[in-house]
């Protein structure tokens, strides 16, 4: 009888650590009914209706909708590929399960500047692995070709790329920086001798910029970026084969020899990933996860944190990653961080309700309404 109580002592414990392990996906996503994790059930209904009601309003001809969007920009073109919309879509994630879903999950889509919290993971992977000895390192130590020449370029490190406060002066791949979003005021002279601001003191969102960061990455990496992401992330996490991360038509380089495309940070001018809303779950779970998947850690956990600080230039930016630090939603966490595109594309991670909330095509206005019903439905278990 001793012996028969040890044994399911210990057995006990074994299904206690069980269940304290977070769960991750294999090939199959499991879901959960909100009830089994003891949610209201009819907060994330609310939630999950008022998510297919907002729908954003761009064009479902992403090409109509990016020149109406652009159009004002001086030579503004689409040299990368384009697709045309959905419907909405998203994922709510507890847990590690699906608790909610709407739209088509499976259908690969556009994502745009969700697209720069990939890239920034690239870089994080860089740095864990040594390539980039340190992100306060100028650039000019890693890129020799002459895009960090100069007084002001050759002050320009990691950080300002990855915090957009570089003010970085140039032309890549026949995209200036000056021409993206530039101001109201002013015109093309204005805006081609503008008095450049001191690298880490000015935000500007501007992906040409951003662009550069993928170039420089490439410089460091030597081989295709998507090569690198699917190998280092979107294998291990079991992301689908449909995902595709693109440039443009004339942004490949020669090196070592070889043509390889510069991928793009977004779809500005087309091109940046091209993702089911289903991966985008899993990279979202990856960073709740602190960069951890199973028993492997693909990225540090010291990136996923730093990736999260406030920048100098602006509170509401971390590496290429939103923060809500400044109650941008006010009704929310100021711990929740998220990867945002055109059109409401969302990766929001909140991990003080160890969540992971994915949206496509919704209105950008109401996915602080969004959340707030579904964090409700966890707190009012």
């Amino acid at each position: 009888m001793k012996k028969l109580l040890i044994g399911l002592y210990f057995l006990s414990l074994l299904f206690i650590a069980q269940a304290q392990q977070p769960y991750y996906p294999d090939a199959n996503w499991q879901a959960k009914k909100p009830e089994e994790l003891k949610l209201n059930k009819s907060l994330i209904d609310s939630a999950i209706q008022l998510a297919l009601k907002s729908e954003n309003k761009v064009d479902k001809d992403l090409r109509i909708a990016i020149m109406k969007s652009y159009g004002r920009e001086p030579n503004y073109k689409i040299i990368g590929p384009m697709k045309e919309r959905s419907g909405p879509a998203g994922l709510i994630i507890k847990n590690g399960y699906i608790i909610g879903q709407w739209g088509d999950v499976e259908r690969v889509d556009m994502t745009f500047s969700v697209t720069k919290s990939y890239l920034s993971t690239v870089v994080g992977i860089a740095v864990d692995n040594g390539l980039i000895k340190n992100v306060t390192d100028n650039m000019d130590r890693y890129v020799t070709d002459g895009s960090f020449d100069g007084v002001h370029n050759s002050k320009i490190t990691w950080e300002h790329l990855l915090n957009q406060s570089s003010d970085w002066s140039g032309t890549l791949f026949d995209l200036h920086d000056w021409a993206d979003r530039p101001p109201r005021e002013g015109g093309i002279d204005d805006w081609k001798n503008r008095k450049l601001n001191e690298p880490g003191t000015f935000y500007k969102y501007n992906d040409v910029r951003v662009n550069l960061l993928a170039y420089s990455l490439l410089q460091v990496w030597r081989k295709p970026l998507p090569m690198v992401l699917k190998e280092k992330i979107m294998d291990p996490i079991g992301a689908s084969t449909t995902w595709r991360w693109h440039g443009y038509e004339n942004s490949y380089v020669n090196l070592d020899g070889l043509m390889m495309q510069s991928v793009s940070g977004g779809g500005h001018h087309g091109g940046g990933i091209f993702i089911n809303t289903l991966d985008h779950a899993r990279f979202g779970l990856l960073f709740l996860r602190n960069g951890k998947w199973n028993d492997k850690q693909l990225v540090s956990e010291n990136w996923v944190n730093v990736v999260q600080q406030p920048s100098a230039a602006f509170k509401r930016y971390g590496y290429l990653w939103w923060l809500n630090t400044d109650k941008e939603w006010p009704n929310l966490s100021s711990k929740i961080y998220y990867a945002a595109g055109y059109g409401g594309n969302y990766i929001v991670i909140d991990k003080e309700h160890d969540l992971v909330v994915v949206t496509r095509w919704m209105a950008d206005d109401k996915i602080d309404e969004v959340l707030e019903l579904i964090i409700k439905s966890i707190e009012n278990k």
